[in-house]
């Protein structure tokens, strides 16, 4: 450690000035502590698997389902709250136009577009809809609005609480500067995107979708990504968790060959991620910044060695961080953003994707074309496989869902393993990403699941076929 100190005292950066948020010689122990505590922290909730009551997961993930199970049927009241409250603030706001503050927490909530606005109460009268029990079946079966009501929301809410607040130890600390260092080349040249992404790969394979893309959409805000480079995290690192990949094992039946199965999806995603920011629609997202400018430099000084200046970026960023209660309240402001932005468009667009899967022939059609690629890849029982993986769209669950009653266990291992490879489903995923200032749109998404989905079935019908 005290080798890089001399060099700290005055550190070259990208731009050949002297930053003055560097820790000088008497502050660098306390800073590198700062840095190696907070990071060792978010590292423990975010990344670190470990078996618990019989399940692989994350710290993160515990804290999730004791709150969840302290919650019980809590949580019912708290979604109809935030969903009310979401649009008839945004309603109040767009009526009486009040003079709000330029940043305010009220103005961040509640000032939005029309069509959000729309959305939001769309939202609204599904929750209640389904609460009730009043109106078509099409939103209030349990197989649509239910799903969402009764399966989905009371994960998200205890899973964005712990995952917003505890979200600084991963991101502001200097764990991305050291980690985005050390791994910049080879991200660069494999994904083209900054090294500082490969954070956001693992707390999303190890962690959950939305817990990666929280990171990505609040890294891009910050204009630390480009929105070609955030576009491209979004749609290719957002992977499930290895708890929720089992549960899909299970659900489809291939639990007895788990480790092929996750082996397979872990190479898959690996070869997806190499060619999907080189095809458009990815690669053809500029590379502008949320702010007008990229506040990123991950260049390394003549004089430095990539790790001594891995070590310098950490360190410098953990010294810049303002008091934990600052940072506690900038997570809470998001943490009700996320809550009374996002929960009232999963509704919105979950419910009605999984009621188009339920109740009309939408899907089958849109299988229709992948019906003989399926085919030609030799895929039993093709005609039943081909609309279970473009249901994925709706939601990453239904594929299992539909896929159980597939007699070929070789049919429901490639169903299955495409499902957590394909990414982008609108129920969590998607909504997400339309909800963010990550500019892709709803075609763009769906093009992108549709390429994903290609090269999945190539990579897991090949093991697949050695495999059975």
């Amino acid at each position: 450690m005290t080798s890089y100190m001399d060099k700290s005292q005055q550190p070259i950066l990208g731009n050949n000035t002297v930053d003055p948020e560097t820790p000088k010689a008497g502050q660098w122990r306390a800073a590198m502590w700062k840095f190696l505590l907070f990071s060792a922290l978010g590292i423990a909730l975010f990344i670190i698997p470990f078996e618990w009551d019989g399940k692989v997961t994350i710290l993160l993930g515990v804290l999730t389902d004791t709150l969840q199970s302290a919650l019980g049927g809590l949580v019912t009241y708290i979604t109809m709250a935030l969903v009310t409250i979401s649009f008839f603030g945004a309603l109040a706001v767009k009526v009486l136009k009040p003079n709000l503050n330029e940043g305010s927490l009220a103005k961040k909530l509640f000032d939005i577009e029309w069509f959000w606005l729309a959305i939001r109460f769309l939202g609204m009268a599904f929750v209640w809809m389904i609460f009730l029990q009043v109106g078509p079946e099409f939103i209030i079966n349990r197989n649509t609005g239910g799903v969402i009501f009764e399966d989905l929301i009371p994960v998200l809410i205890p899973l964005f609480f712990f995952a917003i607040l505890s979200l600084p130890f991963l991101t502001d600390f200097g764990l991305m500067e050291f980690l985005g260092t050390l791994a910049s080349k080879l991200f660069i040249k494999l994904f083209k995107l900054p090294g500082r992404s490969a954070v956001d790969a693992m707390s999303s394979w190890f962690g959950a979708a939305s817990i990666g893309l929280l990171v990505t959409m609040q890294e891009y805000d910050k204009s630390f990504y480009s929105q070609r480079e955030a576009a491209i995290i979004a749609t290719t690192f957002s992977v499930t968790s290895i708890a929720f990949t089992y549960v899909v094992a299970k659900t489809i039946g291939v639990d007895n060959n788990f480790v092929f199965f996750y082996l397979t999806i872990a190479l898959t995603g690996f070869i997806a991620a190499i060619i999907m920011p080189r095809i458009p629609p990815l690669s053809l997202k500029p590379d502008t910044y949320h702010s007008g400018k990229s506040m990123l430099d991950e260049g390394i000084p003549a004089e430095y060695t990539t790790y001594q200046w891995a070590v310098n970026r950490a360190v410098t960023r953990a010294h810049s961080m303002p008091s934990l209660g600052k940072v506690f309240k900038r997570s809470v402001h998001n943490l009700f953003d996320i809550y009374l932005g996002l929960i009232p468009v999963t509704f919105a667009i979950g419910t009605i994707g999984l009621g188009l899967a339920e109740y009309t022939p939408v899907f089958n059609w849109i299988a229709t074309p992948l019906v003989p690629v399926l085919e030609w890849l030799h895929i039993p029982e093709a005609a039943k496989a081909g609309p279970a993986m473009i249901m994925g769209f709706a939601d990453m669950y239904l594929p299992a869902l539909v896929g159980k009653s597939i007699e070929s266990e070789m049919t429901r291992f490639i169903v299955g393993a495409a499902s957590i490879t394909q990414i982008i489903y609108m129920s969590e995923v998607g909504a997400l990403i339309l909800k963010s200032n990550i500019k892709l749109n709803v075609l763009e998404l769906f093009l992108i699941f549709i390429l994903r989905t290609l090269i999945s079935l190539v990579v897991i019908t090949s093991v697949a076929h050695l495999l059975y």
